[in-house]
């Protein structure tokens, strides 16, 4: 008789497992699926009736939505260039174990892991140093994170002293031993926290509430909190426009779409370097 593949037997575990992680995935997937088709529908459901693309036609035919998406592009794109350029250059240096005052200056990075300056002091620096009511205010104050800097200055440690040793000696300047062959083996790290660092800058929202007052400078998510609220109050007595109050709830879902649908897409491209980036670093001391 011919053997057949042995099927593999589930275990009680293996039924429970599979069925919390259905559940979690599920409970992902089922919102995400509503606002799609609730954005193609004039009425909110889990399928399409009456399809239509009107709600996408009335943001796109005003400037706001383009403007304030703009914004964000430009602030996601600049601050996570900058972040990603101060974090590693202050890794680089703060894994160098012969730098004068390195375990006072960690002490200080570790520090405001755990205490923060709080909302009004942080209001009072960016307004003392002339960032209100521009991107930048929403980009200078939190260049660096503590946790992302710590964890690359470990991955930087990590590796051989021989390298950058033998370039010194062949006469390799700092900043060239730092670009040219430091950060090509750190390709994972800078690939996983420019992600985090992306994604933090996309869904700005407190701080462009807090420091841009003028609403033309917003990024996308205050805007979509404002269309989010107005669409919600659409359609009382006082509403001035019957069919913009028909296509409230498409015009809401729409625009969540186009708020989360672009940062989203970097995921595929990306999502290989997630465990080998954090774990790279996250080991060592």
């Amino acid at each position: 008789m011919k053997k057949h593949g042995r099927l593999r037997r589930f275990s009680v575990g293996d039924v429970v497992l599979y069925l919390v992680i259905g559940l979690f995935t599920l409970a992902c997937v089922i919102p995400f699926w509503y606002v799609i088709v609730s954005s193609f529908s004039q009425m909110p459901g889990f399928y399409i009736r009456d399809f239509t693309l009107d709600g996408y036609k009335y943001i796109f035919s005003t400037n706001t939505l383009m403007r304030s998406l703009g914004n964000t592009v430009y602030i996601t794109l600049i601050g996570t260039l900058l972040k990603l350029l101060v974090t590693s250059m202050m890794a680089y240096a703060l894994a160098e174990t012969s730098v004068p005052g390195r375990k006072l200056l960690l002490n200080l990075i570790i520090f405001t892991m755990l205490f923060g300056g709080g909302m009004i002091p942080t209001y009072f620096v960016v307004r003392s140093t002339g960032l209100m009511n521009t991107l930048w205010s929403v980009i200078l104050p939190g260049l660096v994170n503590p946790f992302n800097l710590i964890v690359m200055k470990n991955f930087f440690q990590g590796i051989p002293a021989d390298i950058r040793e033998s370039a010194r000696i062949d006469g390799c300047h700092e900043l060239i031993l730092l670009f040219r062959i430091i950060l090509p083996l750190a390709t994972a790290s800078l690939a996983t926290f420019g992600l985090f660092y992306a994604v933090g800058q996309w869904n700005t929202y407190m701080s462009a509430l807090l420091y841009i007052p003028d609403s033309s400078k917003w990024p996308i998510q205050p805007l979509l909190r404002q269309i989010v609220y107005v669409s919600s109050s659409i359609g009382n007595e006082d509403a001035v426009d019957s069919e913009i109050a028909l296509l409230a709830s498409s015009i809401k879902m729409a625009v969540i779409i186009i708020a989360t649908v672009p940062i989203i897409c970097l995921y595929p491209f990306l999502q290989k370097y997630f465990a080998k980036g954090i774990m790279v670093g996250a080991v060592k001391g």
